[in-house]
């Protein structure tokens, strides 16, 4: 009876005989016990499994389905346990034989049942794991069916549910078990390609041991490249597994690790070879979840190139309205989360609009994150942001700060010149049309700012060193590396850009390139239709240069003669406005033995630059700058008899006589403002003494008042505080230290209306005769503008840049700059202000010894954190329009030099906001060969950051670096990670010898 219950269990032809012959084998078996365990032997059990039944194979499933029966039949018999001798030998025999999913699993079950049958000892037992594993990796899906896939998948679960109850039960096999899965993963050999079964393992390995895995497994020097990236591609294809958990959590895992130990090779090559792979498996609802995670890290982490982004670009449209259409709870949250992803994706690579244009109109519905967002995930999941958990040895990355921004690298006393281009480049509106110029195949000045100011956006690297630029632009009567005057550098710069530009002008005109200008002028019409134009006659703005348009003004010098009454004028462009000191301030600070003593009138004397006053003198493009040459000075008087401030001042910069009564009533007087210079610029000057004008209606020196107007205010305001002035006493240029307020809004009075005198734009109109009364002399005397028809209209500016010197002479000492994004339409914290800030005292503002402006300022900088930037050379960090007010009373020597100030409410000809969104960050496309630039440089960036960090490590091996239990000693290395960088416990000396 038990060879026939055998022969129809084995050999039945249908499932009814097999059926009977299970219940004729229980029957028996269990009344006649011993003779069932007499039938049941070790050489019965043997041959089933070596020989198979009859015409039944060995490796049939059906073999082990009759031995566990059995099995249950003698289980409290003694010869059960030379069975389980047997079948611990047999199961490791039969892994190695690398079954098949249904035979397999089934051996898997009957071990599960029965533990008893696996192999014993520790190295029995680790290479019945390693098999195993091996054995999942030939696991092939024998049909395309669904029912035929569900079978498939509880096969495979089946198995590695047994390696996990191993695991736990043998904890010491459970590293050597993911040595064997590495090993798998990471072949070169292109005739086998492991299973995706294998991800059914993963799921299994505490998530505990994920910190110490990747890091041994990323130092290992013994895991050559190709073989990490084989793994790597490999457990991205995991993704496709069913049910498997945590595959996302591991791949995550291993890219960063690879980005900390600066592998960027490997993450290059396989994030393109991946990335389409990965979008695919957003269709399939059951591996959505992990598919997306690993998507959104690949892409947000391959910020240097949009290489990896665009290939996935041409799939998102679709993708989009599949969700839309499957409106499920489900489906809509992925959406979500993918439109954020795409958003974040177009703001860092902006300027495809062919590309964009359809996904924008796709997802034009949905809710778009903020650009404070959008900043900040990308510069959280930058491969250069990931940090290190290697020991000290090995040093931490050098990617961008935290900012975003790109520092400038000091080339021998170069921080004059970098401190004046991060102004510059932070003058929003300027450095979107330098981008956004065409100059293919031009080899100019501007062509290489353009250049610079694109690595400046785009750059990977810390901070990028401008040698082309610096090269280009230095003036050439400027030493080498020694310090220079950014100032002077800024007004030669400005204009070598303004001049190269008319003389391209001139050339392409010249050429007779009739249609190309008509194209020109037509998209320049185009591109300034909303420029606010002042009234006065000045050139089309066609004609103007692109520093007249972003920098330049017009500055009006009328002087009339108090004898005959009779005015000449005369237009000055400039592109900044030197500002002085008041005679207060000076004196503050002069130095009584080392100043020139003249006649004194009214307690003051001032000497003033007057070379401007020359009838036959023509202005260049450049600022309207007083006392820079010493030789020509002229003594002039004026009366202080109110405020120096707003009354009786005048143009230039002043050196004040000593006279001690009053030096002692001045000391103590408030901090003066930009609006107090300003003020003081802009104030009528009594041209008497030796410094009388010549009247050419009269053909004699008299005395005249002279008054400058603004009458066409620039877009970006430089304003340069003349802190340094000449002493022909001591032969040096003393350093004015007095500190002086900035106010965050500035208002510039300009008289846009034309006065009723003749004017001839750049040149005096000479003996205009004017019979004015003693009462409209007075009144002209005054420094109100009476005389104009209207009275200036003041322009709201806001402080964009400034750049501040450190030391006490022009000579020596160092720069840096404040700066902060201000794009036409004003910073997001003034933008609710229905009108202008006023300067003039507000008496509700005025607390304790506060002034208005500062007032002004500490209410806005509350509501604009983190908006300001301090450019340091190299270093760029985050700081606070506080900070930069108070940048003198904490440091002495630190004084704001040049002030970059935007005016309010103007678009500059740029939309800033374009409706089809396609300037997602705000700046215009870049170039194909500019973009192609700076891909070329961000790869060959990553390239050297990788090369650093193996030769570290490579050194750090051949010095045993290693853990070190008991903390970091007090030989750090600098820029170490130190006690914080991690790794410094105990715990690891273990797994850190690892080998995958």
């Amino acid at each position: 009876m038990f060879s026939l219950g055998t022969r129809l269990v084995l050999q039945g032809p249908d499932p009814f005989q097999r059926q009977v012959g299970r219940q004729v084998l229980d029957a028996y078996g269990r009344f006649h016990r011993a003779e069932f365990e007499a039938f049941f032997n070790r050489g019965l059990v043997l041959g089933l499994l070596q020989r198979g039944y009859g015409e039944l194979s060995n490796r049939d499933p059906a073999i082990l389905d009759y031995i566990q029966a059995g099995l249950r039949l003698i289980m409290s018999c003694p010869s059960v346990l030379e069975l389980f001798e047997l079948l611990q030998v047999e199961a490791l025999r039969l892994v190695c034989e690398r079954p098949p999913p249904p035979l397999c699993a089934r051996l898997c079950q009957l071990l599960g049942d029965f533990p008893q049958c696996l192999p014993r000892g520790r190295k029995l037992s680790l290479a019945f794991c390693q098999q195993l594993v091996r054995s999942i990796a030939h696991f092939q899906s024998q049909g395309t069916r669904e029912a035929e896939l569900r079978l498939y998948v509880s096969q495979v679960t089946q198995v590695s549910a047994l390696l996990r109850s191993v695991w736990k039960a043998e904890p010491d096999t459970l590293l050597p078990s993911l040595q064997e899965l590495f090993a798998v993963i990471s072949a070169a050999d292109t005739s086998f390609e492991p299973s995706v079964a294998l991800a059914s393992l993963v799921q299994h390995i505490p998530l505990q041991m994920i910190t110490v895995l990747i890091r041994s497994l990323t130092t290992d020097p013994n895991v050559k490249d190709t073989s990490m990236t084989q793994a790597l591609c490999r457990m991205i294809d995991w993704l496709s597994w069913p049910l498997a958990q945590h595959v996302e959590t591991w791949v995550i895992a291993l890219l960063k690790g690879l980005a900390a130990v600066q592998k960027f090779t490997i993450l290059i090559d396989v994030t393109l070879l991946k990335i389409e792979l990965v979008f695919n498996r957003l269709w399939f609802p059951l591996v959505r979840p992990g598919a997306l995670a690993v998507l959104s890290h690949m892409l947000l982490s391959f910020q240097h190139s949009p290489e990896a982004f665009h290939l996935i670009v041409p799939h998102v449209v679709s993708l989009v309205h599949s969700f839309k259409r499957d409106g499920l709870p489900s489906s809509t949250a992925f959406l979500m989360q993918l439109t954020e992803l795409i958003h974040c994706m177009m703001y860092h690579y902006s300027g495809f609009p062919e590309l964009y244009e359809p996904i924008l109109e796709a997802i034009k519905d949905m809710p778009k994150p903020t650009e404070e967002k959008i900043k900040l995930i990308l510069s959280q999941s930058a491969w250069t942001s990931q940090s290190s958990s290697l020991p000290s040895c090995l040093s931490r990355l050098s990617g961008k700060s935290e900012t975003g921004k790109t520092g400038l690298i000091n080339l021998g006393n170069t921080c004059y010149m970098n401190s004046v281009i991060q102004a510059l480049f932070m003058a929003t509106d300027f450095r979107r049309h330098v981008l956004s110029l065409n100059l293919n195949g031009c080899n100019s000045l501007m062509r290489k700012l353009q250049h610079l100011f694109a690595f400046l956006a785009h750059t990977q690297r810390e901070a990028y060193a401008p040698r082309i630029f610096f090269e280009a632009s230095r003036p050439p009567w400027f030493t080498p590396r020694s310090q220079q005057d950014c100032s002077e550098y800024l007004r030669f710069l400005l204009d070598r850009l303004h001049e190269e530009e008319r003389t391209l002008k001139a050339l392409s005109s010249a050429k007779s390139s009739e249609s190309i200008m008509t194209d020109k002028s037509q998209a320049q019409e185009t591109a300034h239709k909303t420029q606010v134009f002042t009234e006065a006659p000045c050139m089309d703005n066609e004609e103007r240069t692109l520093i007249e348009k972003m920098f330049g003004g017009k500055l009006k010098t009328n002087i009339c003669c108090l004898n005959c009454k009779s005015m000449s004028q005369k237009e000055e462009a400039f592109t900044d406005l030197s500002l002085a000191f008041c005679p207060p301030t000076s004196l503050e600070n002069a130095d009584p033995k080392c100043i020139e003593h003249s006649e004194v009138k009214d307690d003051y004397m001032m000497q003033s630059n007057t070379s401007a006053t020359s009838p036959d003198a023509e202005t260049p493009l450049s600022n309207l700058e007083v006392n820079h040459e010493c030789d020509t000075m002229n003594e002039g008087t004026i009366d202080f008899s109110s405020e120096p401030s707003s009354e009786n001042t005048t143009i230039s910069e002043l050196k004040v006589e000593n006279n001690g009564d009053v030096s002692q009533s001045l000391v103590g007087k408030n901090t003066l403002s930009v609006t107090d210079l300003l003020n003081y610029f802009l104030a009528p000057e009594i041209l008497s003494g030796d410094n009388k004008y010549y009247c050419e209606k009269c053909a004699s020196l008299q005395n005249a008042e002279k008054t400058m107007q603004i009458i066409e205010e620039p877009e970006y305001l430089i304003l340069t505080l003349l802190r340094f002035s000449y002493d022909p006493k001591c032969h040096i240029r003393r350093k004015i230290l007095d500190n002086v307020s900035l106010p965050l809004v500035l208002e510039l009075p300009v008289k846009r209306a034309t006065s009723p005198l003749a004017v001839v734009s750049g040149g005096w109109s000479v003996g205009v005769e004017i019979s004015d009364t003693g009462e409209n002399l007075a009144k002209k005397l005054k420094p109100s503008g009476a005389d104009e028809v209207t009275c200036p209209q003041l322009v709201p500016y806001v402080l964009s840049s400034v750049v501040v010197h450190s030391g006490v002479s022009s000579e020596s000492g160092h720069y840096y700059s404040y700066a902060r994004n201000v794009t036409g339409s004003g910073p997001s914290g003034l933008c609710h202000q229905s009108t202008a800030l006023s300067l003039v005292s507000p008496q509700d503002k005025l607390f304790a010894e506060e002034s208005p402006c500062t007032v002004v300022d500490n209410e806005l900088d509350t509501e604009m954190p983190r908006e300001w930037f301090l450019f340091n050379d190299s270093r760029v960090t985050f700081t606070s329009f506080q900070s930069v007010q108070k940048i003198t009373s904490r440091f002495p020597k630190d004084t704001a030099y040049v002030l970059f100030y935007k005016k309010q409410n103007s678009t500059c000809g740029f939309n800033t906001s374009p409706a089809n969104g396609l300037w997602v960050n705000g700046d215009p496309p870049l170039q194909k060969d500019l973009m192609d630039a700076i891909t070329k440089d961000n790869k060959l960036y990553l390239q050297e950051q990788e090369l650093s960090a193996r030769t570290q490590a490579l050194q750090a091996a051949s010095a045993s670096c290693s853990f070190r239990p008991n903390g970091f000693d007090d030989n750090d290395p600098p820029g170490s990670c130190g006690p914080t960088g991690g790794g410094g416990g105990g715990g690891f000396s273990t797994v850190g010898r690892l080998v995958f």
